[in-house]
């Protein structure tokens, strides 16, 4: 169970056993009814907040690529073994683990690893 879930379940099961307590006390005046209810909402209030600003486990968008093969380019072509990504979406990650040799002649273009379109490979 990631963080998230744990902050949410507690904060559910806080309030509701905040509640059960409040209820079987039976205080009868007025006011406390109302400092019972503003109790509860503002232990409520902290738990959402909370779970609301726990970082997601998982990034929402990407790209991996592993142990690919060889990428070859020859004449005016390019070639990638690995990942080709627009270079102006921002993505959350971008991974390249052992990629394959890369190889380029006669004006060809090879990328092993991670190539961001709109920009000029390093040569």
């Amino acid at each position: 169970m990631n963080g998230r879930r744990v902050v949410l379940l507690t904060t559910c099961l806080a309030v509701a056993g905040l509640g059960l307590w409040l209820t079987v006390t039976k205080w009868a005046s007025a006011s406390k009814i109302a400092l019972v209810g503003s109790t509860l909402a503002a232990v409520a209030a902290v738990g959402v907040a909370l779970w609301a600003g726990w970082p997601s486990s998982r990034p929402t968008s990407g790209a991996r690529a592993s142990r690919t093969g060889k990428a070859i380019a020859r004449g005016n072509s390019s070639a990638t073994s690995g990942i080709v990504a627009p270079a102006h979406e921002g993505a959350d990650f971008l991974e390249a683990d052992r990629t394959g040799d890369a190889d380029a002649s006669a004006g060809g273009e090879a990328t092993s690893g991670i190539r961001l379109d709109g920009h000029e490979p390093e040569r």
